[in-house]
């Protein structure tokens, strides 16, 4: 089975093409450490919760949308071996990042069922 990084993050509505212009530069660099695909999404149907939300996990503010992310890996081994090799390309570092990394969070995860068409 795969392994996952998934991501959320506030995004300024009026940043969309900026974001979406960074997201398409990293693709490359994460196919290029081993990344099998990266997929971006666009909120648009993500209500305000009661107790838990995704707008309530990045401290939604007015003007922002939430986009959540994911990016697949053949297995747990070749994900860290891109995030550890990031912090020395260049490449990486002079990435645009149209948000608030302070209210984005990531994790890792084991796929434990995949269906597919």
């Amino acid at each position: 089975m795969t392994y996952v990084t998934g991501f959320l993050t506030p995004v300024k509505s009026e940043d969309k093409a900026r974001y979406v212009k960074s997201a398409e530069a990293a693709w490359p660099l994460f196919k290029k450490y081993g990344a099998l695909s990266q997929v971006e999404t666009w909120g648009q149907d993500v209500p305000d919760g009661k107790l838990t939300s995704f707008p309530m996990a990045v401290k939604l503010e007015p003007g922002e949308v939430v986009v959540f992310s994911w990016i697949t890996w053949p297995d747990r081994a070749t994900a860290d071996a891109c995030w550890a090799q990031m912090e020395n390309d260049p490449a990486f570092a002079d990435m645009d990042m149209p948000f608030d990394g302070k209210r984005m969070m990531w994790g890792g995860f084991e796929a434990v069922f995949e269906g597919r068409a």
